[in-house]
C-alpha cells in the first residue's frame, strides 16, 4: 500500500515518502535488472554476476563468489553460462599465469553500455539541477542506505532457519 503523505511537510511524513521512495527505488531497479537480463537472454543471478564482473574488470572466480554471496561451485556454473553466451570469458591473469581472471567481452561492454546510455544520460541531466550541496546529500544518503542495506543483507544471512519465528498467516 503507498502511504505518500500527499504534501504534508512534516518530518514524519517525509520520512514515510522516503521510506517509500527507496522501496519502489529498489523494485525500479530489479525491473530493469530484469529488462537487462531478458535483453541478453540469460537470469538474474547471470545477469547480476555480469555486471559485478563489468564494475570491477579482471577479477578471480573466488571474488566474483564473494561479492555475489554465491557458492565457488555456483560461480562456476555461472561462468560457463556467461562463457558459451558469448558475455564474458576466463583469462590468464598477466601478472599471476597461475590464476584466471573473469572479464566482461567487449560485444557485451559495448550492448551494455548501449542499453545504459539513455539512463546515464537522462540521470546526468537530473543531476546537472541540483547545487553541489544538494549532490553531496545525495550521494551521502545513497552511500549511507547502501551501507545499511549490506548490512541487513549480512544480519539476515547469519539467520539460522530455527531462529525466525514461523510467518503467521
Amino acid at each position: 500500500m503507498r502511504r505518500f503523505s500527499g504534501g504534508l511537510a512534516t518530518r514524519q511524513a517525509l520520512t514515510d515518502d522516503l521510506f517509500e521512495e527507496w522501496r519502489l527505488l529498489g523494485a525500479a531497479g530489479d525491473l530493469a535488472d530484469q529488462a537487462v537480463a531478458d535483453y541478453f537472454g540469460i537470469n538474474r543471478t547471470d545477469a547480476r554476476c555480469l555486471e559485478i564482473i563489468q564494475r570491477l574488470g579482471g577479477i578471480t572466480a573466488g571474488r566474483l563468489a564473494r561479492e555475489s554471496g554465491l557458492s565457488t561451485g555456483a560461480v562456476t556454473t555461472v561462468l560457463d553460462r556467461l562463457e558459451r553466451s558469448g558475455l564474458a570469458r576466463r583469462a590468464s591473469d598477466p601478472d599471476d599465469r597461475r590464476r584466471v581472471l573473469v572479464e566482461i567481452t567487449e560485444a557485451a561492454q559495448e550492448a551494455s553500455e548501449e542499453l545504459s546510455r539513455p539512463l546515464v544520460e537522462a540521470a546526468t541531466e537530473q543531476m546537472l539541477r541540483y547545487s553541489q550541496e544538494e549532490l553531496e546529500l545525495l550521494r551521502d544518503y545513497h552511500r549511507t542506505s547502501r551501507e545499511l542495506t549490506e548490512a541487513h543483507a549480512e544480519r539476515v544471512r547469519g539467520l539460522r532457519r530455527h531462529e525466525r519465528e514461523p510467518a503467521s498467516s
